[in-house]
């Protein structure tokens, strides 16, 4: 997975006394989820002018999503994001959301929480592991503990003749 160039990317590129980096690959995924989620909830602001004609309210083409499909998504991953804000603990959620979805950095959301430095940092990963957690997003991929052999037939045949037959 590509690292960003924001806080999560900083903080899994970041490593601490025993070489282990601060966000492992599952929290970064995890933080991309959130962040495409977000993004389609279309809950952030936008500073530039958008030209799309479902955005501005022109008539629905053909073959072009319309304004209803898009409201009809942003309703979704809305609904998606209230059943993730009730999921994880408040202060967890409220990280994340200002890290993943505003784009706030970790000393603004200290200072503005009245937080002890690096409190917010150690809050993000806990939430990013829960958050992990609930999509089902794991450390390490683990498959079955032992996989069960097929026998094929109930006797192994020899693959060269006995000749003396």
């Amino acid at each position: 997975m590509p690292i960003d160039d924001g806080t999560t990317g900083r903080l899994a590129s970041s490593r601490d006394s025993d070489g282990q980096a601060f966000l492992l690959p599952h929290h970064l995924l995890a933080a991309s989820r959130l962040e495409r989620l977000i993004q389609r909830a279309q809950l952030t602001l936008r500073l530039t002018m958008s030209y799309d004609s479902a955005r501005i309210g022109q008539p629905h083409r053909a073959g072009s999503a319309g304004a209803a499909d898009l409201a009809a998504s942003a309703s979704e991953a809305r609904h998606h994001l209230h059943r993730l804000a009730q999921a994880l603990p408040v202060d967890c959620w409220n990280v994340v959301f200002d890290v993943c979805g505003l784009g706030k950095g970790l000393q603004a959301i200290e200072t503005e929480r009245r937080w002890p430095r690096r409190s917010a940092k150690l809050v993000l990963r806990i939430g990013l592991s829960q958050l992990a957690a609930h999509w089902g997003l794991e450390p390490v991929a683990a498959g079955p503990d032992q996989a069960r052999g097929q026998v094929w037939h109930s006797e192994i045949l020899p693959i060269i003749a006995d000749s003396r037959i």
